[in-house]
């Protein structure tokens, strides 16, 4: 008969409580990109932060009751071993915002969609949509779960107080009604759905993207990077229409095909299992040109 010691159930019980702890990342390597402007909303998750954390006003970083289906937050949000991107440090982790069957939010039926909003970004009045500022966010691709470029995703957008329109679009696969723009790269729209700038979608490094938006003149410019880079402005800052307030939306919104009307109706495939990586997420003031590289 074989006997179970004390050091036997020291171990076990030892094993038992480090696989129950939330993945630190402890060998990862922090990004050397540091943030130099004022933060608006910070938008990097927590090396100590688990799952449930999402699910509450009182733990998350974010709104746990938008934009989503009937799963909470903590049955959609990942937490995949990617590396660091370019401005976590060593408390921070990636995260991933994945799709599925039950990603329905409210009635809009031909969407499959789960989107992330800084708490603190109210609809109307917030400081996200005044002045000039710039949103960061870095991007990974997951093979285990990638998206179906045949289908247009929004995966980074700033939509307008009155639900009507994007001041702009931060897309992947293939736009609705724009053939002539190739799938398999991320592209920025501009209020009226016109490309001002695209780059191909790398499938194994971090991409860095930074979108300045100014509230006062009304323009957008684009910064991008690879790796852990530093930031380099790709566009000049466009005439662009930025008023009428709003929220930034962080996620997964994937438009059906088949369909004229692309919220109610369309072709989405089943047992869907998608998501993309995020890092680097905060929203920074640029007042006086401030901007992190």
């Amino acid at each position: 008969m074989r006997h179970t010691t004390l050091f036997g159930l020291v171990l076990g019980a030892a094993a038992a409580l480090v696989s129950a702890r939330p993945p630190h990342n402890i060998h990862a390597v922090a990004g050397s990109g540091t943030v130099k402007c004022p933060l608006v909303f910070d938008g990097r998750v927590k090396t100590t932060t688990v799952l449930e954390d999402f699910d509450s006003y009182a733990t998350s970083i974010f709104n746990p009751d938008y934009v989503r289906g009937k799963d909470k937050f903590s049955q959609i949000i990942k937490f995949p071993e990617a590396g660091s991107a370019r401005f976590d440090t060593d408390a921070h982790k990636p995260f991933e915002v994945t799709i599925s069957d039950n990603s329905i939010f409210q009635t809009q039926k031909g969407f499959r969609r789960a989107g992330l909003q800084f708490q603190g970004d109210t609809n109307s009045g917030s400081p996200g949509s005044s002045g000039i500022k710039t949103i960061h966010f870095s991007l990974k691709w997951d093979a285990q779960r990638a998206l179906n470029l045949s289908h247009e995703y929004l995966n980074v957008w700033h939509e307008a107080g009155d639900y009507s329109s994007n001041q702009f679009n931060f897309e992947s696969g293939a736009i609705l009604g724009q053939s002539s723009l190739p799938r398999d790269t991320y592209k920025v729209l501009d209020r009226k759905n016109k490309q001002i700038w695209s780059t191909a979608i790398d499938k194994t490094a971090w991409q860095n993207f930074a979108i300045t938006l100014d509230f006062n003149k009304n323009t957008l410019q684009v910064y991008y990077s690879k790796g852990d880079d530093p930031l380099k402005s790709v566009t000049s800052a466009v005439s662009n229409d930025n008023s009428g307030g709003g929220q930034y939306q962080i996620g997964v919104l994937k438009k059906p095909t088949g369909t004229s009307d692309v919220v109610n109706a369309g072709f989405q495939q089943k047992n869907l299992n998608e998501g993309l990586i995020y890092g680097s997420l905060f929203l920074e003031d640029s007042a006086a040109g401030c901007i992190s590289l």
